[in-house]
């Protein structure tokens, strides 16, 4: 047991440090009031586990001059940064993450409740006790402004309960230690996602990152400066994403576990090349294709084989021709979802298709996947909403062909310059005239979309096409045809809509393959570099009741401490790539990074799969009702609040049986024991898992505290004497889980730990 003002002061001294390979801080104002909440009133918080090594000093956060033996902290990083953050009024120095997080946390000496500071509501009420300044000053100096109190606790009281409140850093943490020669970087990880349950688990490619950032430290901060590159010109990558392409260049293989025989140096230099390679190739999708922003980058996993075939081709394309040959493979990848199934699997047949025969190899293994052909059908573009594949086609075939703006007329392939010039995304038959007569999906076709510049979206607004397509047309003749307008005068009113929508894909099918087959025969037509224009918008969005309700609910999740999610998503079975939905929103590392299950919104349930979702593991949710009262419910939970109320925290001595962060301290230390069993153990804690995840955590240890026998699983670690992983160790392990159980619930634990002790 460590007090906590000495893991700190281990913080401080560069004695407790961060492995490289832990993400950042991720918690929000909901928890860390949660957990202060908790300390006060002496619940249960959880143990921390730490790895002792030996330390090279740039393979670690939190110092530049550590060597020697440091404790690195595995589990328990969001706690101690939090505990850290308010108790010293700054973060560590292995912090990444928002520091707003824990600033400003007062605690109220009437109420017992923690707050983050209002200055309406806090300025001039002294009863606010600001709570860093506690913990740097000691009680005395918060007691001088109370003294002057009219009503509430008097003097003694409020000393009495922020001395309460400055113990905490008395407060005994148990720490489970990692020793030894033996734990390598692989062991240590995979320790840590195993008992890491209630937090972000590392992927493959963390776990090679840890490998490569223990012999090349600066690795991952090198990958982020590239990263954060990219999203300044309009890209955004993951890591993993730019991992996965070092990767195909330094070993040629799909794995991560390939780097494993890569040195620091290769590796650098591997980086390097693929960081031109992407360029290179960025530059030709933006200047040949059009496509120069992120919401029309097509499938971004065929990158890695691109980077792969030029390191093959000593870097650059043989010629335009060899390039356009190239970017025809890469487009009708990306449009067939070529990289929406397993992953792994795909690069690798692409690899050895590339080191067998090039561009020509990779275009057949594509064409003898479709039955033999890419041919692009009209029905392809019956798709709806910027989510689907074939939005960032219709793009492309704007900006590369004769596709002209209806006000000026000039072609959307050149620069636009000039106020109100940036293209957005234009209703030909505008949504107010279609949602009462027409189903969202249709309403949202993509072939109801064109692109024009901003200043004419905005001149034409929600007029019908019979009111405005002939006046277009004798101003700029020839405009409508080049953008796949069918010239049939009698399909621009809206009771013919649907036979508009059917000509029209029948226009951009034909446009499609035309230019596609050019491409391949690397004959298409040749022109400068297309300049970048500013990112596409929906203009009608602003009226569109929707995507207000979708901005409201961005912010709100915002305010709550949520990540910003992907927007009009379409989402895949990893196994055979089939479109699953295209969510209007996703939040793929859960709503706070790392903390809960992938998160979809999807408002037309009957137009996606949510019973193979959840069956991957999505949280969906069909509603934005559902989805804020979700997140405001966890944050009630985490804050120690009842659900749906500012519920204060209970008054000295009084009952907290109830208490939200009792039952959830019982449910991580139970899910816990479970995740360390199964470690021990393998197989014969799975039938345990299944009963928490059926049951839920009290439930279940209720259900085994019933059966005449030691807990189900756990046979051979009480045979092993390992009885801090049983139910029963777990159910007596804090005195505030008494609360949950009745006194022959309690017998029965005491009992059966006793009676294993007894024995001989």
């Amino acid at each position: 047991m460590t007090k906590l003002s000495t893991l700190l002061d281990h913080v401080d001294s560069g004695a407790m440090l961060l492995p490289e390979f832990q993400r950042g801080y991720v918690w929000n104002r909901d928890q860390v009031r949660g957990l202060m909440r908790s300390l006060y009133l002496d619940y249960p918080v959880g143990s921390l586990l730490v790895w002792e090594s030996e330390v090279d000093p740039a393979a670690v956060r939190g110092t530049q001059n550590a060597s020697g033996t440091r404790a690195l902290l595995l589990d328990g990083q969001q706690r101690i940064t939090s505990l850290y953050g308010v108790m010293r009024g700054r973060p560590p120095e292995f912090f990444e993450g928002d520091a707003n997080a824990f600033t400003g946390l007062h605690f109220n000496v009437e109420t017992l409740e923690f707050q983050f500071y209002m200055a309406t509501k806090m300025r001039e009420d002294p009863r606010w006790i600001d709570v860093s300044r506690l913990f740097a000053e000691g009680v005395r100096p918060m007691l001088e402004p109370l003294k002057g109190l009219d009503s509430g606790p008097d003097i003694l009281l409020c000393m009495e309960r922020l001395a309460n409140l400055h113990s905490i850093q008395d407060r005994d943490f148990h720490e489970e230690k990692i020793t030894g020669k033996d734990k390598t970087v692989e062991i240590v990880v995979d320790i840590f996602n195993r008992v890491n349950s209630g937090g972000t688990k590392l992927s493959k490619g963390d776990l090679a990152l840890a490998k490569l950032c223990s012999e090349w430290p600066e690795a991952r901060a090198t990958m982020r400066e590239h990263l954060a590159r990219w999203e300044q010109a309009g890209f955004k990558f993951t890591l993993d994403w730019l991992l996965r392409c070092v990767t195909a260049v330094a070993t040629g293989r799909a794995v991560f576990s390939a780097l494993k025989d890569v040195s620091p140096d290769h590796f650098r230099e591997s980086l390097e090349s693929t960081v031109r390679y992407i360029g290179k190739f960025l530059d030709a999708l933006a200047g040949r294709l059009g496509l120069d922003h992120d919401r029309v980058l097509m499938g971004r996993m065929g990158i890695p084989v691109v980077c792969r075939l030029l390191h093959l081709n000593g870097g650059d394309f043989d010629d335009a021709g060899h390039r356009d040959r190239v970017l025809y493979w890469y487009v009708h990848a990306s449009l067939r979802g070529r990289f929406t199934g397993p992953i792994e699997t795909v690069l690798a047949q692409d690899y050895a298709a590339l080191q067998s025969d090039g561009v020509d190899g990779l275009i057949r293994i594509l064409e003898d996947s479709r039955g033999g052909s890419l041919h692009i059908r009209p029905v392809d573009f019956a798709g709806s909403t910027m989510g689907s594949r074939f939005y960032p086609l219709l793009y492309l075939l704007t900006r590369i062909g004769e596709a002209r703006d209806f006000g000026s007329g000039l072609p959307l392939h050149a620069e636009l310059l000039g106020h109100l010039s940036g293209l957005q995304v234009h209703h030909i038959f505008p949504k107010a005239l279609l949602k009462e007569r027409y189903p969202r999906n249709k309403v949202n076709a993509i072939a109801n979309f064109c692109f024009l510049t901003q200043d004419t979206n905005i001149k034409i607004g929600k007029k019908a096409p019979a009111a405005y397509f002939a006046d277009v047309e004798q101003r700029h003749p020839g405009v409508l045809r080049s953008q796949w307008i069918p010239a049939d005068s009698g399909l621009r009113d809206v009771e013919h809509y649907e036979e508009f929508l059917v000509q029209r894909t029948e226009l951009l099918a034909d446009a499609a393959n035309r230019f596609l087959d050019e491409l391949r025969k690397g004959g298409a037509t040749t022109r400068r570099d297309l300049g970048r224009l500013d990112a596409v918008t929906d203009q009608e969005s602003e009226q569109d009741a929707r995507s207000a309700q979708l901005t409201e609910l961005r912010g709100e999740l915002a305010s709550l401490g949520c990540a910003t999610p992907e927007l009009d998503v379409e989402i895949c079975d990893p196994v055979n790539g089939r479109v699953l939905a295209v969510a209007e929103a996703f939040w793929a590392d859960g709503l706070q990074v790392g903390q809960d299950d992938p998160v979809v919104l999807e408002l037309d349930p009957d137009e996606a799969d949510i019973a193979a979702l959840e069956g991957l593991g999505y949280r969906v949710f069909t509603s934005v009702e559902a989805i804020l009262d979700y997140a405001r419910r966890r944050n009630a939970v985490a804050a120690g609040l009842t659900p749906g109320a500012d519920a204060p925290m209970p008054r000295d001595g009084e009952e907290a049986a109830a208490a939200p962060e009792v039952r959830a301290a019982f449910d991580d230390a139970l899910h816990s024991a479970c995740d360390r069993a199964q470690y021990e153990a393998g197989y014969r804690a799975h039938f345990f898992r299944r009963m928490l995840h059926e049951n839920g955590a009290l439930a279940t240890a209720k259900q085994l505290l019933a059966k005449p026998t030691i807990s189900d699983g756990f046979v051979e670690l009480w045979e092993r004497g390992r009885l801090d992983l049983t139910v029963e160790a777990v159910v007596l392990s804090h005195p505030s889980y008494a609360r949950l159980f009745t006194p022959a619930e309690l017998d029965v634990a005491r009992s059966r730990i006793e009676a294993h002790r007894a024995r001989p």
